[in-house]
Formats: structure tokens, sequence, C-alpha cells
């Protein structure tokens, strides 16, 4: 059974930084693409960054290039998604997201996490 467990939401001033966690069980990371995806109230979730190993061809939404950066840890099996310059539009509930594809649509993804929140304050 896939389990993916994301962890490291929280609360941040604008200009801040988190690092969110996904570690995945009964899947092996570096052989699927991994992604992230974020939902706000009201909203559909959207696509924000993912991962295809081993070429390490990533993708982002371009709201977040050049201040997110996703990465994976084949030893602990977890993916990672370093986000700098934290704006209060960044605020969603992120989710960790494992498919066989890469994809920008959630309807690429077949496993997902069960979410953790990141609120941006101004």
């Amino acid at each position: 059974q896939v389990q993916l467990v994301e962890s490291g939401g929280g609360l941040v001033q604008a200009g801040g930084s988190l690092r969110l966690s996904c570690a995945a069980s009964g899947r092996t990371v570096s052989r699927y693409v991994m992604g992230w995806f974020r939902q706000s109230p009201g909203k559909d979730r959207e696509f924000v960054a993912s991962i295809r190993w081993p070429a390490g061809t990533t993708d982002y939404e371009d709201s977040v290039k050049g201040r997110f950066t996703i990465s994976l840890d084949n030893a602990k099996n977890t993916v990672y998604l370093q986000m700098n310059s934290l704006k209060p539009d960044d605020t969603a509930v992120y989710y960790c997201t494992s498919g066989s594809a890469a994809s920008r649509w959630t309807i690429g993804y077949d496993y997902w996490g069960q979410g953790t929140q990141v609120t941006v304050s101004s």
C-alpha cells in the first residue's frame, strides 16, 4: 500500500521560508514522478512543482519559479519542497503526489498525501 505523508507546514511571515517534506512508503520515489500541488479555499487544486528521477527533470508553476525548489532524497525515499520568499498568495494546503508521467494536472497522479497547511502572513 502506497502512503505519502507530508510535514513541515506552518505559519510564516511574508518573505520567510519553509521546507515541506513528503515521506513515501510502498513506492520508490526515484521510479515515479513526484509532485506538489496546493489548494486554497474556494479554488481548484493547482500544480506547484514536479520532479522525475534519475534525470532530475523539474517543472515549476510560473509564480513559484526562482522561489521554490523541489528535490528528493533516495536514501530516505522522501521528496522536499523548499519554499523561499514566501508571499501571502502562497497560503494553501500543500499536497504531495506521485504518478507515472510528468503532468501539471491532478488526473496525472494516482496517490496523494493528506496535505499540510502553509499560512503566510503579510
